[in-house]
């Protein structure tokens, strides 16, 4: 019996260092950049290691917001409609859907 190699699908995400795709390297970076901002605080005050702590805590969420996508959760009914979306285009949406400033509202109409 022959083996085969079956490949990923990594639906066109090239990988940087085995674990970075290049959107998680971004928001790796942009997480870790307001990370270095805090931790420049944090060093000002004297308080390196909590710096420290905190630039890698927000390089981890930032991976973590790159990488994951949503799962569905049963006993939150709204997460049907957003299961596997990854979490950066979950905020995107949400951030569309917060700068319309319409009103929409729908009737359920009976036949």
């Amino acid at each position: 019996m022959a083996t085969h190699y079956i490949p990923k699908d990594l639906r066109g995400e090239g990988r940087i260092l085995l674990i970075f795709s290049t959107k998680s390297l971004i928001t790796t970076a942009i997480f870790g950049g307001i990370g270095v901002v805090f931790y420049l605080i944090f060093s000002a005050l004297g308080l390196k290691i909590v710096g420290v702590i905190v630039l890698a805590l927000l390089a981890l969420l930032g991976y973590a917001f790159g990488t994951f996508k949503m799962p569905k959760i049963t006993g939150l009914r709204f997460t049907k409609n957003i299961e596997g979306d990854s979490m950066d285009e979950i905020f995107l949406r949400y951030i569309k859907f917060r700068s319309n400033k319409k009103i929409y509202s729908y009737t359920k109409e009976d036949k």
